[in-house]
């Protein structure tokens, strides 16, 4: 591997080697969130990709918890169409398929006239001096590197400059962005006893790609009912808004994850 992190290797076989850096904190021979978003992100913009369109929704359905294992991708074109582009992805380890992504593409063309109704947003990012590449931030406690700072019930803010997907393949500004965007699930579910929610999906949907290598999501909504979650979040870049994330989630207290005890936020300096 590279002097980069990266979630994955690419080996001679077409197989992905997990790397440390997709362990997750549900379980030790668990891939974390970010490292199938990212390979299915990055395995859909290389094969599919193409100039004059924006990615501009992925959709990843994470069936199964992914292992420590090999893992492989399989994809197809849906649609090969003038202004619309779909694609699809499957992450599979063995015989089973761990997630299945949907990514949708845009030609960008000119805006129609007239006004829209816009949201407001402001998102203030923390300062860089300490060299950092994670920062979290809630209302209750400003930024810091580490989930123990925030297991409280204010909103939450997440500011990352993510790691590449396969090591040396540089994280493109999509592939980073949804990186960022699976954060969405932290920024909505993390509370006073940490999180005991866990997503089966990640929805992230842009009107333009991201500036600059930081990427922030910050939580808009959080709606809990019977065991189910449902968060929003808006990510931002230097120049302010331009997508949204989305997760739906289950109760999953067995396995709640209190970062006071084993935090799982990285301090990574890269």
């Amino acid at each position: 591997m590279g002097s980069r992190p990266a979630h994955f290797i690419a080996e001679a076989d077409g197989t992905f080697t997990p790397t440390e850096f997709s362990r997750s904190r549900w379980g030790e021979d668990m891939l974390n969130g970010p490292a199938v978003v990212a390979l299915a992100a990055a395995t859909l913009e290389q094969q599919y990709g193409m100039a004059g369109f924006v990615p501009a929704r992925l959709t990843v359905d994470l069936f199964k918890a992914a292992r420590k294992l090999p893992t492989t991708t399989r994809t197809r074109l849906i649609r090969d169409g003038h202004r619309v582009r779909n694609a699809e992805c499957e992450v599979r380890q063995g015989e089973t398929t761990v997630a299945r992504a949907t990514l949708v593409q845009y030609r960008t063309s000119q805006a129609p006239p007239g006004r829209e109704w816009s949201g407001q947003a402001t998102f203030t990012p923390p300062p860089r001096a300490d060299g950092n590449s994670f920062y979290i931030g809630s209302d209750d406690a400003g930024w810091s590197p580490t989930g123990a700072d925030h297991q409280n019930a204010s909103r939450k803010r997440v500011y990352h400059r993510a790691i590449d997907a396969v090591a040396g393949l540089d994280a493109t500004p999509f592939v980073r962005a949804v990186i960022v965007a699976e954060a969405t699930s932290l920024v909505s579910n993390l509370g006073t006893k940490g999180i005991g929610y866990i997503n089966g999906d990640l929805t992230v949907a842009l009107s333009r790609l991201p500036i600059g290598e930081f990427v922030g999501v910050q939580g808009d909504s959080h709606w809990c009912a019977d065991g189910i979650s449902v968060g929003s979040a808006t990510l931002f870049d230097d120049d302010g808004p331009f997508g949204t994330g989305l997760v739906t989630a289950i109760a999953n207290p067995a396995a709640q994850i209190d970062f006071g005890s084993a935090d799982a936020m990285p301090t990574l300096r890269v």
